[in-house]
């Protein structure tokens, strides 16, 4: 990675977080999203086909992340620019799963430099709470802005944005000693595979226990595999499939509600 591009992503980690300059709403649930964040990532090192399918399994997998409160169990934000940046600038010369896999690893170093530096950052605000408290019990209301808007932001800044050039930085010194994927043993680029190859099934099994309530919805998403499976329909047919069944289920409940 060039100085440009590790100052641009580092960048982008700190305007997907939340409480950045630009809004939760571009920021966290949008810039900070992991299909979106390997979406700009693959853009900044040219190669976003690659970055998609990193993004992808990585959207899914978090999916059911929540934060309740404000309170952050894993950084979403961090998780995915560190994760898929290194994959892309280490994982040249190995296959999709392995580079999955590579992601997935430096997304959960990611994740935790992210959550330890909110940690950081909520005490680093404490100071403004007080100079907050200050103006408003002197009134000065016009005054307020300086702890809400400046110290708020030049501390999220730092915290988001120096971590990640050093992170960064290390990735590509490390990218910089050679062929990186040759270096790596056999027996870990297959366990990169095997684990990136889970990362698809993983992030279907979380989808599957939010939208299968019901015992019935089982057969129905069991009718849709064998529809694409067996039949090699494409998602578009499908889905007309799905709403003629839709259509036809509720004209004959509608009708048997109607008798009874």
């Amino acid at each position: 990675m060039s100085t440009f591009q590790i100052f641009l992503i580092a960048l982008f980690i700190y305007l997907g977080s939340i409480g950045s300059i630009v809004g939760n709403t571009i920021g966290w649930y949008t810039l900070g999203r992991p299909l979106v964040a390997s979406f700009v990532v693959g853009l900044i090192m040219g190669d976003v086909p690659t970055a998609m399918a990193i993004g992808i399994p990585l959207q899914i997998m978090y999916m059911g992340n929540v934060t309740p409160g404000g309170a952050v169990a894993w950084d979403l934000s961090y998780a995915t620019y560190i994760g898929t940046a290194a994959a892309l600038a280490l994982g040249k010369g190995l296959g999709t799963t392995e580079i999955i896999g590579l992601a997935v690893v430096f997304a959960g170093i990611g994740g935790l430099v992210g959550q330890l530096m909110w940690n950081v950052s909520y005490a680093l605000n404490l100071p403004l709470n007080r100079l907050a408290n200050k103006y408003a019990e002197a009134g000065e209301t016009r005054k307020m802005y300086i702890p809400n808007v400046v110290g708020g932001q030049i501390i999220g800044f730092l915290c988001r944005f120096i971590p990640a050039i050093i992170v960064l930085t290390s990735l590509t010194l490390a990218s910089g000693q050679g062929d990186f994927a040759s270096m790596i043993p056999g027996w870990i680029t297959t366990l990169l595979g095997v684990f990136g190859g889970m990362m698809a099934a993983l992030g279907m099994g979380i989808i599957l226990s939010f939208l299968l309530k019901k015992r019935y919805h089982i057969v129905i998403f069991l009718a849709g595999f064998i529809l694409v499976t067996y039949f090699g329909l494409n998602t578009m047919a499908v889905a007309v499939v799905a709403v003629i069944t839709a259509v036809l289920y509720f004209m004959a409940y509608d009708k048997v509600k109607v008798e009874a």
